[in-house]
This record gives C-alpha cells, sequence and structure tokens, in this order.
C-alpha cells in the first residue's frame, strides 16, 4: 500500500511555496498526497514565527492534527518555527514525532525524505521543483533570506541573508506550473539580485520581470520596499499589464521609520503614489503598517491617520507590534501599552475599512477581465489571490479561463459580477 502524506500551511505566500516543493519531494519518493490528515502516513505542518499570533496559531494547529491523526502516523513540524525555536518545541511539544527547519530531512520509516541540503547536499528547498499548480496561479518565490535589518523583524536571523535565484531556474519553474498567472514573492522583492552582482546585478528584477510577463497573462508582485521602487520597475509592472502595487511602508512618520530602521516618510510615499496614478490612473495599492511600535506617539498616529485618508489605498494590513525576541525594537524605551496599541489599530481599520468600501462600490457598473481561479469565484488584475477579495461569478464559467464580466453588486470586500459582451473598463489588466 502507497503511504500518504499531509501538508498543513501556515503564515505567508513564500511557505506556500515551500509547502509546494515538500509536497513535490514527497510525492518523488513514491508517497501520495491526501486531503484526509486522518488517512495520512505522515503529517507536515509548515509553520509561521513572524509574530505572537502566528506561533500561537502554529503550536494550536500542531496539537488539533496530532488529536486529529491515524494511530501510528509521524507528526514532523517544519517552517520558520521548526528553524528559529526547533529545540524549546522539541522539548515542550511530545506529540511531535519531528523538528525540521530548513534542511533537514523528514524521519519517515527507516530512511529519511530529504527536504534540504543537510540531507543530501544536491538539494536546496529554493531550488526544488514543484509539481503543476492545481490552481490557475501560483506563487513564485526568486529569492530567500533578508539583507535588511528592520528593528521588529527577526527573519534575517532565521531565513539568513539574501540567497537570489538564477533566472533559468526561475523561468523553467514558471513554464512547469503551467498556469495563467504567476505571483513572484521574496522577503524583499526589488533586491532581487543584488548578493549576485557578477550574474544578476542590481535591477535585475525588471529584467526577470519582463521575462516572467513573455511566459504568463499575468504578473503580480508582493512586498516591494519604497526605496526600490525605481521608475523603470514601474514602467516593467504597467507594461505587465497588471498595475497592482504590494508597497511594504510600515509607517509613515519619518522619526518612527528611523527609529524602525526603515527608509521613507509620509509625503515621500504619497507624491510616489501620486505619481504612478498619473501613469495609470487604474492602479491598485495595497501596504501594510504596524502599530504601536516602541515611541509612536499620538502625533505619530495622526500621521497616519492623515497618510490613510490622503493615499486612499485599495487593500491595506494594521498589525498590531508584537516585541520579537532578538530584534532591536525588543530593548528600545517607551513601549507603547498594548490597549492603546490595540485603540489606534481599530481606529485606523475602521477608517481603512470604509475606504476599501467606497472603493468597491464605485467599480459597479465597470467591466473587468477575471480569471476565473475556481467554481464561482474569480479575480480581476485588482485582487491578489488569498490576500483580497474576490469577484462571484456564474458557476458554468470554466476554471482557467478569462472573462469579461461587468461588476453589478460589492459585498463588503467582495464583488458580484456578470458576464459581459462588451469591455467598457479596467483596461488596465490583460
Amino acid at each position: 500500500m502507497v503511504s500518504k502524506f499531509y501538508v498543513e500551511t501556515l503564515g505567508c505566500p513564500k511557505n506556500e511555496v515551500d509547502s509546494e516543493k515538500i509536497m513535490g519531494l514527497l510525492a518523488s519518493q513514491g508517497l501520495s498526497q491526501t486531503t484526509d490528515v486522518a488517512k495520512a502516513d505522515v503529517v507536515v505542518v509548515n509553520t509561521c514565527a513572524f509574530i505572537e499570533e502566528a506561533r500561537r496559531e502554529s503550536i494550536d494547529t500542531i496539537l488539533h492534527l496530532s488529536d486529529q491523526r491515524k494511530k501510528g502516523a509521524r507528526l514532523v513540524v517544519t517552517g520558520c518555527m521548526a528553524e528559529r525555536y526547533g529545540d524549546e518545541l522539541a522539548a515542550e511539544l511530545p506529540e511531535v514525532d519531528q523538528v525540521a527547519g530548513f534542511g533537514v530531512s523528514i524521519q519517515f520509516g527507516r530512511k529519511p525524505v530529504a527536504l534540504g541540503a543537510t540531507a543530501v547536499p544536491s538539494f536546496d528547498l529554493l531550488n526544488l521543483p514543484r509539481p503543476k499548480s492545481s490552481a490557475p496561479w501560483a506563487y513564485v518565490k526568486i529569492a530567500e533570506g533578508c539583507d535588511r535589518s528592520c528593528g521588529f523583524c527577526a527573519i534575517p536571523s532565521f531565513r539568513g541573508p539574501q540567497r537570489s535565484r538564477d533566472v533559468a531556474s526561475l523561468l523553467s519553474e514558471v513554464e512547469s506550473l503551467q498556469v495563467k498567472e504567476v505571483v513572484l514573492v521574496a522577503q524583499d522583492l526589488a533586491s532581487y539580485g543584488k548578493d549576485r552582482p557578477d550574474e544578476l546585478g542590481a535591477g535585475a528584477i525588471v529584467p526577470l520581470v519582463r521575462s516572467v510577463s513573455e511566459l504568463v497573462e499575468r504578473v503580480r508582485l508582493l512586498y516591494l520596499y519604497p526605496s526600490d521602487l525605481s521608475d523603470e520597475l514601474i514602467s516593467a509592472i504597467l507594461d505587465t499589464g497588471v498595475s497592482y502595487f504590494d508597497l511594504s511602508l510600515q509607517h509613515v512618520s519619518k522619526p518612527l521609520l528611523r527609529k524602525m530602521r526603515r527608509w521613507g516618510d509620509g509625503e515621500r510615499f504619497l507624491n510616489r503614489i501620486a505619481d504612478i496614478r498619473k501613469a495609470s490612473p487604474k492602479a491598485v495599492f495595497r501596504s501594510n503598517f504596524i502599530v504601536g511600535y516602541p515611541g509612536e506617539t499620538e502625533s505619530d498616529h495622526d500621521k497616519m491617520l492623515h497618510f490613510i485618508r490622503e493615499a486612499q489605498l485599495d487593500w491595506c494590513g494594521f498589525f498590531t507590534y508584537s516585541p520579537e525576541e532578538g530584534t532591536h525594537a525588543v530593548g528600545m524605551p517607551d513601549q507603547v501599552p498594548h490597549e492603546l496599541a490595540l485603540e489606534r489599530h481599530g481606529e485606523l481599520q475602521e477608517m481603512q475599512d470604509a475606504i476599501t468600501a467606497s472603493h468597491r462600490d464605485d467599480e459597479i457598473g465597470e467591466v473587468h477581465r477575471v480569471l476565473v481561479d475556481e467554481v464561482g469565484v474569480g479575480r480581476s488584475h485588482r485582487e491578489a489571490p488569498g490576500i483580497d477579495g474576490v469577484v462571484n461569478i456564474p458557476a458554468h464559467l470554466g476554471v482557467g479561463t478569462f472573462v469579461d464580466v461587468r461588476i453589478t453588486e460589492a459585498i463588503g470586500p467582495d464583488l458580484v459580477g456578470e458576464v459581459s459582451s462588451k469591455v467598457t473598463g479596467d483596461s488596465n489588466s490583460r
């Protein structure tokens, strides 16, 4: 009987890519995938450790799946928590059979199933092949690690410095996935190639985007550091027809950003957004912000409110500051009381929710080209998969096809569309 595996993925899109590569490797070892944890012989949990809330979710998931697995099934924990807190997890969670950090093999049966370079030198999780995507879109990780030293982030301590993949391997992966949309991801996307100056060099993200756009109908970029958003990169993004900009801003107060060890300020951000909108009035913007970072004053918070009101971002996430072991911010003075941070968070979220709802209402009557992700659900260039809202569409439309739909209704972040015979809007999405 063929042994079965089950993989549960937590955290960001980059973890999704890692899990798909783990699945492909397990399948190549002769195991078959199951979506029923109770039928699996090996259960893998790919964890997230970015903030405290994510760590709690990871622990809860591990314990839940331990209860659900069949007798004799192995429970393996991998991902960021395994790498960062491997010894503690092994000591405190007797339910777990193995904690496998990056590059560690899964012990299954009498021999290991390799996950990376530690077990088999030729294996590297970043560059492992992936199976064909089961959806009409896929994340593609172009680099691992990060060279920045943001005051709130521990990722470089366990993901390591940036390692950019070579272009040939990336294009080969894109072709093998056989999808209509590729979403490029990395910890610091626009810095792609800076660690390989002789081969790739600064600004390598631009020719990469153009090359990928020749292979698929949609290319989307997530996690752009604002200082690296060059005119050339903006032009490359607009030329793909997917004018979607995911900017990693984190705050807008210049003094607080310097405490975060970050670049920029609200005025610079607003000017850059205005420049892009001038070039592409239909451009869509997403960002994330940290609320309650040590030293954040009422003045800093007021600047955030002003920015949110003026920027009119389409999508926005707010995260209450989480003190992370080993980061610069943990030892900083003027820690913001958690209750105050939550209050500020709520105020910002309420303002942004109203802006997002207003933007979605503005889409009523417009025609968008939608990629059908699954039965009855699609996305235009305005929605990133698994992050933003969706477009609810007729169930008879074929999965993996592009369809022009007229928006008839907005329900919160989601839209409702009917098939249109004439395109009258959304000319920025091809």
